[in-house]
């Protein structure tokens, strides 16, 4: 298990202390997203309220995630196994061993 450490970040103007066994470097990527997704919807509609501002772009986040992983869903169907490759090539190798020279 790896060492828990503390982490301060900064979301909104508000300073925080994550304790976190995660890279400290991507707790702060993190909060950055999250503070400038914010920082966006601020100016995009408004809003002042740090609650109202942080569901939103909790739903915003939870958005690009559920997109994301559906385009990761529809890419993986078209994703063939390693093994199954092979055992194409080795297929179709032996195809064109059998072939008859052309002229």
């Amino acid at each position: 298990m790896a060492e828990r450490r503390s982490v301060a970040i900064q979301i909104f103007g508000h300073d925080y202390r994550i304790k976190t066994e995660a890279d400290p470097a991507g707790v702060e990527r993190l909060a950055r997203l999250v503070d400038d997704t914010m920082s966006r919807i601020r100016e995009r509609t408004g809003a002042v309220d740090t609650l109202d501002l942080a569901v939103m772009a909790a739903l915003n986040l939870a958005n690009d995630l559920l997109a994301a992983q559906a385009r990761e869903q529809d890419q993986a169907q078209f994703r063939v196994p390693a093994a199954e490759l092979v055992a194409l090539r080795e297929r179709i190798e032996g195809a064109l061993g059998d072939a008859p020279a052309s002229a």
